[in-house]
């Protein structure tokens, strides 16, 4: 019923947006959703470089941004070609490829640290760790102790580190319903952020927490430098472009070029509104390649996918 109820309001949203939006005459119509981080209205007044950029690399388009208020209601816009491209995360990028037939045709490009080194790619790790002055070398030792996640729809900081539990034998894996952490964990917080877990860790009302190689480097040096790194889980996907069946040749490949085009310095702190705070470009990419090892961590833990409605 649930899953009926928001394939119907989807819906419902995807109608309503062909119905508000009249195509400019002589005018192919292309609408963009980008990822709801603020009030519609404040995304939509910032997003306009963002429209005036494909509008002057496309030339014969009409370009419309569409911030939506869920991603469930962006797949369903995408299904019903109501919607042609989308920024969006791992997780409801993988359910655009299932369920609305989307594909994913770009990658984002972001600077992450893998380890102490700090890179440019597509993807990165999550970790373990514990206080310097911890006695537990290993995560079997963690049995019934204390741990912090960042929030239970976090791929790296909690989705991927549950996946790595199961693959060492420390949680069962699931048969039905999601995996429960606390089969393992004597007692489990969900911080907010890997920031708040962190104050956490240091205070000593937990016993270990995840840090991943996309927090701000400041957070990450801090952490890394009074801790101890016991287990790591990856790769890790970043954000990907989607698009939507209904988007054909030529203007696809053109739609893709302009994209690509907006990992030029000067488009970057335009993007980083966007798409994340780490934004450098985009990359080639498919379903297959960028969300794979995401996709098992999701099949392990069968972790549903959930999310709020931003006002």
């Amino acid at each position: 019923m649930a899953s009926r109820l928001i394939a119907l309001f989807g819906l419902l949203l995807a109608l309503g947006l062909a119905a508000c939006t009249p195509q400019a005459p002589g005018k192919n119509r292309l609408v963009v959703a980008i990822q709801p981080t603020l009030s519609a209205a404040e995304m939509l007044e910032k997003a306009k470089p963002l429209e005036e950029y494909l509008e002057q690399r496309l030339v014969d388009v009409d370009v419309e941004i569409y911030v939506p208020l869920t991603q469930a209601g962006v797949i369903e816009a995408l299904r019903f070609g109501q919607a042609h491209v989308a920024f969006m995360g791992p997780f409801p990028a993988q359910l655009a490829v299932e369920r609305a037939g989307a594909e994913l045709v770009l990658a984002e490009v972001r600077e992450v640290i893998h380890g102490q080194q700090k890179v440019e790619a597509p993807y990165y790790f999550s970790y373990w760790v514990v206080r310097t002055d911890s006695p537990y070398r290993q995560l079997e030792e963690l049995r019934g102790r204390r741990a912090c996640f960042p929030t239970p729809v976090s791929g790296s900081g909690y989705i991927a580190p549950m996946a790595r539990l199961v693959e060492l034998g420390l949680l069962p894996r699931p048969t039905q319903g999601e995996v429960d952490p606390k089969a393992f964990f004597g007692e489990v917080l969900f911080g907010g952020g890997y920031g708040q877990c962190w104050e956490t860790l240091k205070a000593g009302q937990v016993d270990v927490t995840i840090i991943a190689g996309d927090v701000p480097e400041s957070l990450y040096r801090e952490v890394l430098a009074n801790t101890r790194v016991l287990e790591q889980q990856g790769p890790l996907p970043s954000h990907a472009v989607v698009v939507s069946k209904d988007l054909k040749d030529p203007l696809r490949s053109r739609v893709v070029e302009a994209l690509l085009g907006l990992g030029a310095p000067e488009y970057r702190p335009l993007m980083r509104q966007f798409i994340s705070g780490l934004f450098v470009g985009f990359q080639r990419s498919d379903a297959a390649t960028h969300l794979g090892s995401f996709q098992q961590f999701v099949k392990v833990t069968r972790i549903a996918f959930t999310e709020r409605i931003n006002p």
